[in-house]
């Protein structure tokens, strides 16, 4: 059996599949995908909730691309919000696009820091 990764791979994306459910948090310096059930917070660079995925926490990250369904506040440099997506909390940004018909139910709140 050959591995996906090996020990000198340093960027490998954690991904938590369609189907799966993770109860607890991660922490990582690189990208995340979202595509099953997260119940915990998310620090990362990259945080992706794609479109079947669920995040129940706090998602602290420079980037999130959001397509499915964020239930927590979350706290970005850059914000994408696609059609479809979800959120219910505060969101905290210095940057937010937004397309197409989102589900937002939150507060945003620009970020004055650096």
């Amino acid at each position: 059996m050959q591995a996906f990764t090996n020990a000198h791979e340093k960027n490998s994306p954690t991904i938590i599949g369609a189907g799966c459910k993770l109860t607890g948090d991660i922490k990582t310096d690189h990208s995340v995908q979202i595509h099953g059930t997260v119940m915990g917070s998310i620090v990362a660079d990259t945080v992706v909730i794609g479109r079947g995925g669920r995040v129940v926490g706090k998602v602290n990250a420079q980037t999130l691309f959001l397509h499915g369904s964020l239930d927590g506040p979350a706290t970005v440099g850059t914000a994408n919000v696609f059609g479809r997506a979800q959120m219910v909390g505060t969101l905290s940004y210095h940057i937010l696009n937004i397309t197409g018909n989102t589900g937002l139910e939150c507060k945003l709140a620009k970020r004055k820091d650096k």
